[in-house]
């Protein structure tokens, strides 16, 4: 195969990998709104992967479940039935990252032995591959942190999770586009300037989604179902009320949903202006890309506040963060592979 065909045959592996992985964070948005995270008490690298299967088996994982304290401080009386409904979702959610493991080494090793992955990606390809075990790690120790005294999981160990595999996803995405323009015969000008304010802004949904992160680990979407205001205004008492005060930023309810607001507010005005500056360059599918996903991410946090979060549009609420990312990072490679200046 000529070296573009391997571009192209790469860059559609990761767009694949990619977009497994979005499913994933949807699932495990869903998980974690339908308070499944917790069910399955146990880590098993291996037999994980084969569910309980026969009626004494739902009985064993489940008289485990008994002994957790999310069993019995929340769910205490719930019958069989109800375990295994939110059951379901963790042990999907751990089989899809198992998936994405095979899905992700195993093209990897045969692409690797076939030498179709070009040279100057291989150490990057191979740092993915470590991130992504870590992620799997990362996720037991999210859940362990809940099978302590309190049944709820640390907001750290969340926004961690999460963020990571935002950061992977992202990475991936972006190799992804690099490949598919080089496969394309584009070339990367070495006069090309890229726009601090499109990298900038990357990194600020970056932050603004691990801010999310926190406001799910804290349960703080509950706690103010009104939206210009903050229950009668819109600067709430109790702001950075905790000693010290900078532990109210991850910590304190009111201060967390109250900095995840302004953050928004920011983005919509920053954005905005990015989609502007783009439309005036020419980059007509780069800037309308970026409002149409940010339209949709604000629609979506507002009405996840005004009706209570309810499960899907609390999931779509997640997964539209990731589709904000994806946008922009369109909208920043496009101006690297295209030359334009913004």
């Amino acid at each position: 195969m000529t070296a573009r065909a391997n571009e192209r045959l790469i860059a559609n592996w990761l767009t694949l990998c990619c977009l497994v992985i979005l499913g994933m964070i949807l699932l495990g948005g869903v998980t974690r709104l339908t308070h499944s995270g917790l069910s399955m008490v146990e880590w098993r690298p291996l037999l994980g992967i084969v569910p309980p299967l026969t009626e004494a088996e739902w009985m064993r994982v489940f008289n485990e479940y008994k002994l957790s304290p999310e069993y019995q401080l929340i769910n205490f009386g719930m019958d069989l039935d109800g375990f295994k409904s939110i059951f379901l979702y963790e042990y999907l959610h751990r089989v899809l990252g198992r998936l994405i493991g095979l899905l992700y080494f195993l093209p990897l090793a045969y692409f690797w032995v076939k030498g179709r992955i070009p040279a100057d990606i291989k150490g990057r390809l191979v740092v993915f591959l470590i991130l992504g075990g870590c992620q799997g790690l990362l996720g037991w120790y999210m859940v362990k942190s809940g099978l302590v005294e309190d049944p709820r999981v640390s907001q750290y160990r969340l926004a961690a999770h999460l963020g990571l595999a935002i950061f992977l996803y992202c990475c991936l995405v972006w190799l992804a586009f690099e490949l598919h323009a080089r496969a394309r015969g584009v070339q990367k000008r070495i006069q090309t300037v890229v726009s601090p304010y499109a990298l900038g802004l990357v990194v600020l949904v970056f932050v603004m989604a691990l801010s999310g992160a926190l406001v799910a680990g804290t349960r703080a979407g509950f706690a103010y179902s009104t939206w210009p205001l903050m229950g009668n205004s819109f600067i709430p008492e109790g702001l950075y009320s905790m000693t010290p005060w900078w532990r109210s930023i991850f910590e304190d309810i009111t201060t967390v949903q109250f900095n995840h607001r302004i953050f928004a507010y920011v983005l919509i005005a920053l954005l905005g202006a990015f989609a502007v500056r783009l439309w005036r360059q020419g980059m007509v599918f780069p800037a309308v890309f970026v409002v149409v996903a940010l339209t949709a991410q604000v629609l979506l946090g507002i009405s996840a506040l005004l009706m209570h979060v309810p499960v899907a549009i609390g999931a779509a609420h997640q997964v539209g963060a990731v589709i904000l990312l994806t946008a922009l990072i369109f909208a920043e490679r496009s101006l690297v592979w295209s030359n334009a200046k913004v």
